[in-house]
């Protein structure tokens, strides 16, 4: 790989000498800096991965950025609205299919699975099933760059949430794949739905996974001292986090007792 284009000023930007971030404008303690939208190829050719909220400033931007360019297709990492919301309009603007695993989120006949490659040019992206954070979940390989494009799986900065429509154990499990395939490959750069640009993908990966393992430890710990509910596990288990993030946390929580009990 060619180096990374990581500017000290955030992540805008940043990237691989095949993929470009432009930023979109929706930064909250969710989203971090806001959602990031990967522009795929320096060709004639083009995939956007996650064009983000229907926000027409930022879908503007990035067709200004792509003009002259064919968008060969819109990729999703998964469907929550801050990825996928602003994908219809942006398919009007430059007259390319939206591709997803959810049925629900595609405009086109083409759907979005494991193992599937995505070509633009010379680029090429790999798909990879990933569920966890939500059922629809997928990560995408740039063997060109050796980086891989992972959605709100591993984020940036901090860690990510279990939201409703995901599950731990697929979440563990998508981790350690994710851990196996960088490894395999020799992957050199994550590059997040949110946040900076990762240098070290190993590094980023073993401490999420260890990050899931001391909270759940956490947590068995929390029900011993006789916490019940998610809200009192959250008072227990997240009383150093700043209470506007406890509604965020209980959904986490709540995959985790789910996770536990199934055990």
């Amino acid at each position: 790989m060619s180096g990374l284009r990581i500017p000290l000023t955030g992540p805008d930007g940043a990237g691989t000498e095949h993929a470009l971030n432009l930023l979109a404008p929706n930064p909250s303690e969710m989203t971090l800096d806001g959602t990031n939208t990967w522009v795929i190829g320096d060709g004639e050719e083009t995939l956007v991965v996650d064009p983000g909220p229907d926000d027409e400033g930022h879908l503007a931007r990035v067709a200004a950025h792509l003009e002259g360019r064919r968008v060969v297709a819109i990729l999703l990492t998964h469907g929550h609205h801050d990825h996928s919301g602003g994908a219809a309009a942006f398919a009007a603007l430059v007259g390319a299919p939206v591709r997803a695993l959810d049925p629900a989120h595609r405009l086109g006949e083409e759907g979005l699975g494991d193992g599937d490659v995505l070509v633009a040019g010379d680029v090429e992206l790999h798909v990879v099933g990933t569920p966890g954070h939500s059922f629809d979940s997928l990560c995408f390989w740039l063997p060109q760059d050796r980086a891989i494009l992972t959605g709100d799986t591993v984020l940036g900065r901090g860690t990510t949430v279990i939201a409703p429509d995901g599950d731990l154990a697929d979440y563990l499990r998508s981790l350690d794949l994710l851990r196996a395939r960088v490894e395999q490959v020799g992957a050199e750069a994550l590059l997040p739905g949110h946040g900076p640009v990762l240098p070290n993908p190993i590094g980023a990966l073993d401490g999420y996974v260890a990050h899931r393992r001391r909270r759940l430890d956490q947590i068995r710990a929390a029900r011993e001292r006789g916490a019940v509910t998610p809200r009192q596990i959250v008072e227990i288990v997240y009383a150093d986090v700043d209470e506007s993030l406890w509604s965020a946390a209980e959904m986490s929580v709540r995959a985790q007792l789910a996770y536990l009990d199934g055990l």
